[in-house]
């Protein structure tokens, strides 16, 4: 078997048989995560996330290589590409994100193959890490705004920056669950001040 080590450090795999080379498949694996128009205070509560409103959601194809991006007009078309995955991959993507984009669907979201790493990290640790936090010290990157920011962007109809940030935030995503595939944990600091490495199994193979 040859490998072709693709972007991000994917490979890319082939049988050769009779001098014949025939790919084989790969899961398409989408890492998404979306801005909202509106703040939970906004609407009253974050019992009512469905109510803020879909912004900008952004897709990373591994397949594809390459970003989706989606306003609220698209957002039917944004369903349609998750639904493609074989696996989506997001941060607090089921308690937020699909509940933000489901008043656009009368498909059930909740049916896609999912892997949320929020959810896994609560429950191998006990309590929540932000995304910042778990990059900063995972990938020694941070988020370049947050959600506030771009709350204020949206009423001031900057779009663009707020695709930017959101593109951003797939990017970390993306990276972080990476990491955690290939190195099997993934770093972050006590209340005290310690550095230390949550032991994590995010194998796409587990996942599907």
């Amino acid at each position: 078997m040859s490998e072709q080590l693709g972007l991000f450090g994917e490979t890319e795999s082939k049988v050769v048989k009779n001098n014949v080379a025939k790919k084989i498949d790969v899961p398409r694996v989408q890492y998404f995560d979306l801005e909202t128009q509106k703040s939970a205070e906004d609407v009253g509560g974050w019992d009512n996330i469905h109510k803020m409103g879909l912004a900008v959601g952004v897709v990373w194809d591994s397949l594809d290589q390459e970003f989706f991006t989606y306003e609220e007009k698209d957002a039917s078309q944004l369903v349609e590409k998750l639904r493609t995955a074989d696996l989506a991959v997001g941060f607090n993507i089921v308690g937020f994100d699909y509940t933000v984009l489901q008043p656009y669907s009368d498909f059930d979201l909740h049916e896609i193959n999912t892997f949320d790493m929020l959810v896994d990290v609560k429950k191998n640790l006990g309590f929540r890490l932000s995304l910042n936090h778990l990059a900063q010290h995972t990938l020694n990157a941070k988020k370049s705004a947050d959600g506030l920011v771009s709350l204020k962007w949206y009423k001031e109809g900057k779009i663009n920056k707020i695709i930017q940030y959101c593109r951003q935030d797939v990017e970390i995503t993306r990276d972080l669950y990476l990491f955690g595939e290939k190195y099997g944990f993934v770093k972050y600091q006590s209340r005290s001040g310690k550095n230390l490495e949550l032991q994590v199994d995010w194998k796409t193979a587990n996942q599907i």
